[in-house]
């Protein structure tokens, strides 16, 4: 509270020193009033419309808790990335249309209720956010801590002030505020660490397969045993966090806008991606914090992902943030590859989205450039430039080309749109303990991941990359990860992609001696791993890549478990150069495993073996 006083007195010093910066607008002017729980939905409505009246609007949120409703906000469809297609959306603050704005919260707690997207970004330029929390009164995640366990239950402790539930069928469902969910997920997290339990990070492995088949019973006010005869028991005192709804909003969402910068904004909680950004240009973040809520003894976040970018362009920057508790990955940065599934024309390409989650968008507009590629391999097999997009559905629309359709370009390849692909630079940033890894990354544009740390329970830096199931995409081209720290709990959890600390993995159903190379120009440089297991770099299908000047450090905080009994594995790579590594005497593994390739492609220091 003090911290955010003095953020208020600063701010008050900057506003009255700089006055004829901003036209400045308060909501409190048009019947917001802090820490009142009164819903504040229509006076930042009619407080954003005054906005649209001025030169250079700046909307102002005295310091105070400021609560949103859904009855009020605007009903809106949107076709959200890697979202539930779960139609309207209800948008709290609405910003569409806006050539410039900066909202200023100075230390405002802003607190949601139900089913609502607390910010919407449309169609907008020269948007700044800054200083203030978003959080829900009734998080639509839940959890308990465990109390006891034997061969047959488990007994566990629920905050009914937060998470309010009843017994439905002999299952636990949670319900307040108008909605209601039934638990689909189970993280277990260590007590005093904040960090996802060894070797637990996804469904099953908290409690084990078929653990589905529950029931619950009530013991006491807020104690509930579940009975069944888990093949994995949490550890007591340890919390379960329990996924009970769907990612049917964001945090925030941006879509199809320019130079939004956003700064000092924390997020506690939302049901679906924290802070995502589609079709959108020149993007910055600094002293973003999507973090459990520790005052409200909090072990999760965000239902999902942290910051996610789909089909972005220009510049991305991440400097400065800090993420924990999520049940999906930090940061992930990718374009959207989608299906050919027929040519009705020599100039025509009727195409899907394939992914339920990435339907509805506008893949392309006139002038993008597109490439073909095969589905078989990855490879790029040809390029061309679109005239027209016509939508005819959610998931298929129409491509009109420029020029005649390759005749080598079949049925089920893909297409890239190009125009929309990122350079990203993630500078000076925390990623703690989250359910899956830490940062992906695929696009063709330069990217520097630099001086950040890293506690992900799953693969610390993923660069994958497919067109046959989650149809991210892109090639990456240029790739610097250098002076970063790579913590012990990276790689705990075997859950997806969790081939080593850091995975460069495209999905490529035919991988030979001949397949052509996806990924190219990958530095691994100057960065500290903490290693308690083998894998330390899992690499496919790249060509030119360095793992050089890297501390290699034993760790014995966790046994090592995984499959891979190699420190470095290689599948048709070439140019490899892994030399002058500090490598420790008691490492797991010093040694490398390839195939689909020639030993001559490595140049490998002298301490590691093949």
């Amino acid at each position: 509270m003090h911290r955010y006083i003095l953020m208020a007195l600063l701010l008050l010093v900057q506003y009255t020193q700089g006055a004829a910066a901003y036209d400045t607008v308060y909501v409190t002017s048009f019947g917001a009033r802090a820490n009142s729980r009164a819903d504040a939905v229509n006076a930042v409505k009619a407080a954003l419309e005054a906005c649209r009246q001025k030169e250079n609007p700046l909307l102002y949120f005295p310091a105070g808790r400021y609560d949103f409703w859904p009855q009020h906000a605007e009903e809106k469809v949107y076709y959200e990335s890697n979202t539930s297609d779960i139609n309207p959306k209800y948008n709290a603050i609405m910003i569409e249309g806006f050539k410039k704005l900066v909202i200023e919260g100075a230390g405002a707690e802003l607190v949601y209720h139900g089913r609502i997207q607390p910010f919407t970004i449309e169609r907008s330029s020269h948007v700044t956010l800054r200083n203030f929390s978003i959080d829900w009164d009734y998080p639509l995640t839940a959890q308990a801590s465990v109390l006891d366990t034997n061969a047959s239950y488990i007994d566990i402790r629920i905050d009914t002030a937060q998470y309010p539930y009843t017994i439905v069928n002999g299952q636990l469902q949670f319900a307040a505020e108008g909605w209601s969910g039934k638990i689909t997920g189970v993280m277990e997290y260590e007590k005093g660490t904040h960090l996802i339990a060894y070797r637990t990070g996804d469904d099953p492995s908290a409690l084990g397969p078929g653990w589905r088949g529950y029931k619950a019973t009530v013991m006491d006010n807020g104690v509930v045993r579940l009975l069944y005869p888990f093949k994995r028991k949490p550890s007591p005192g340890n919390i379960l966090v329990l996924r009970h709804n769907a990612r049917d909003h964001a945090m925030i969402f941006v879509t199809h806008s320019d130079h939004i910068d956003m700064e000092n904004v924390t997020g506690y909680h939302c049901a679906g991606l924290g802070i995502l950004s589609q079709y959108t240009e020149e993007l910055s973040f600094k002293n973003i914090s999507i973090i459990p809520n520790t005052k409200k003894d909090r072990y999760f976040s965000g239902h999902d992902d942290g910051l996610h970018f789909s089909n972005c362009r220009g510049n991305i920057r991440i400097d400065s943030c800090r993420f924990g508790g999520l049940m999906d990955d930090p940061i992930n940065v990718h374009g959207t590859y989608v299906r050919i599934i027929a040519k009705p024309a020599k100039n025509r390409l009727l195409c899907r989205f394939m992914e339920p989650m990435s339907v509805g968008m506008e893949w392309a507009e006139a002038g993008d450039d597109i490439t073909f590629i095969d589905h078989h391999s990855l490879a790029t097999t040809g390029k061309a430039k679109v005239t027209a997009f016509r939508k005819i559905n959610t998931t298929d629309f129409e491509l009109t080309l420029s020029g005649e359709i390759p005749a080598h370009v079949n049925e089920k390849d893909g297409l890239e749109n190009m125009s929309w692909t990122p350079a990203v630079t993630v500078r000076h940033s925390v990623f703690e303990s989250c359910r899956a890894r830490g940062l992906l990354v695929t696009t063709p544009k330069k990217v520097i991941i630099e001086n950040n740390s890293f506690a992900s329970s799953g693969s610390a830096i993923l660069i994958a990359g497919d067109v046959n199931s989650w149809y991210e995409s892109g090639a990456v081209t240029d790739l610097l990860i250098k002076g970063n720290t790579f913590l012990a709990p990276c790689n705990t959890s075997d859950y997806q992609f969790t081939e080593a600390v850091i995975s460069i993995y495209p999905e490529i159903p035919v991988m030979n001696d001949n397949t052509p190379l996806y990924h190219k120009n990958i530095r691994i440089e100057g960065n500290r791993f903490h290693v308690f297991d083998y894998p330390i770099l899992f690499a496919q299908s790249v060509n030119g890549l360095q793992f050089t000047g890297n501390d290699l450090i034993r760790s014995y905080d966790y046994q090592p478990y995984h499959t891979r009994k190699a420190a470095f594995y290689l599948s048709g790579c070439r140019n490899v150069r892994i030399e002058k590594n500090k490598v420790a005497a008691d490492l797991p593994g010093k040694n490398v495993e390839f195939k689909f390739m020639e030993k001559k492609e490595i140049q490998c220091q002298e301490e590691l073996v093949f």
